[in-house]
């Protein structure tokens, strides 16, 4: 393979989510192979895992500071002066709230540009404005087949602009830990507490469970949205088992917590590719969720999982009570995934179609 030429990874997000995580993770997968900065935004949850988890102690990594995503003059320079001091040739954007910004950033630079979509967009950028923003691009990157639909209907394209699916990978190896079991069955749902991640419906969900004498417990691990929490209150004060739903907080070792559980619930209404889904698929536990969005996707790829009716809270339930009633045949079904989602979600193979669209 023909060496590559300097890179920079931005992703300049200021939130806490799998977005993020997956950007951190894709540029210290791709810093093994090439020269890369990944370029992000100071005092942030991105900033924060760079400096402290392990896992990125070797990647290189530069910081901006700036207080607008819109036409940001300190953003622009900022970028601009790594991207010239560096002499990086290879540009790959992670978000979509900047790209106004870093279009002036390069304006004038010779950059192999490539944006990567993890999100939905419901709203035409098809504008004179955009269409300039977006005509430097020279590749679009999707992480799913449905996301590929969407950024053709949504994002304007140039006349030599591509398209390529590329499906992400795990951020390391699947947990060391041994399965566990228990008499208790045990959920799982990884994701923000918030009311875009499903976690009331996998709540709502157990309620079927509760009446039929299922002994159970919910775990939820993630971040909390301080604005969902009174509603959160108000639907736990609402149901008879409250006291079986625990939310934890956001963790670094989720991969640890999926041995330790027995089925991973994700009725999220809304998706762009579903990293936990992807996780729980590799650890080899059960997986229910909503069929909608890219987490159709995960089924076409031949796993097995458990979709049921998008936003159908009744479907949910039922399906929950099947796999409890049948839960040692759906555990010995639910293992015949890892070995491949151990080729599908290789880190390498991730890395290798990168490598293909730089110069």
């Amino acid at each position: 393979m023909n060496p590559k030429q300097p890179t920079a990874l931005i992703c300049l997000s200021h939130h806490i989510g799998g977005m993020e995580l997956a950007a951190t993770k894709l540029a210290n997968n791709l810093s093994n192979a090439i020269p890369l900065t990944y370029i992000i935004k100071e005092n942030t949850f991105i900033h924060e895992q760079c400096k402290s988890n392990p896992d990125y102690e070797k990647l290189e990594y530069e910081t901006i500071r700036f207080s607008t995503t819109l036409m940001s003059p300190s953003l622009i320079f900022s970028v601009r002066r790594i991207i010239q001091e560096k002499n990086i040739k290879n540009v790959i954007f992670v978000g979509a709230s900047e790209m106004k910004s870093l279009y002036f950033a390069f304006l004038g630079l010779d950059i192999n540009l490539i944006v990567r979509h993890g999100t939905i967009k419901s709203r035409p950028k098809k504008d004179w404005f955009h269409t300039l923003v977006y005509s430097s691009v020279t590749t679009h990157v999707a992480i799913s087949k449905y996301m590929s639909t969407n950024v053709k209907k949504i994002i304007p394209f140039g006349k030599d602009t591509k398209l390529k699916v590329i499906v992400p990978s795990l951020a390391k190896s699947i947990s060391a830990i041994e399965p566990t079991t228990s008499d208790t069955l045990r959920l799982l749902h990884a994701g923000r507490v918030t009311s875009g991640k499903g976690i009331d419906k996998a709540i709502l969900a157990c309620g079927i469970l509760y009446e039929h004498q299922v002994a159970f417990t919910l775990d939820n691990f993630g971040p909390a949205d301080l604005k969902y929490a009174h509603k959160l209150e108000e639907l736990l004060s609402s149901i008879e088992y409250k006291e079986n739903i625990h939310i934890n907080g956001f963790t670094n070792t989720i991969y640890d917590e999926y041995p330790k559980h027995d089925i991973f619930i994700f009725p999220t209404p809304d998706e762009g590719y579903g990293n936990v889904m992807m996780e729980a698929i590799s650890h080899g536990i059960i997986v229910l969720a909503f069929d909608n969005t890219a987490i159709s996707n995960f089924g076409e790829m031949g796993f097995h999982i458990h979709l049921v009716e998008d936003k159908n809270l009744d479907a949910l339930k039922e399906k929950l009570l099947f796999i409890a009633k049948n839960l040692e045949q759906e555990k010995a079904l639910a293992r015949q995934n890892i070995e491949k989602a151990k080729i599908i979600f290789a880190p390498q193979r991730e890395t290798n179609d990168y490598l293909e669209l730089l110069i």
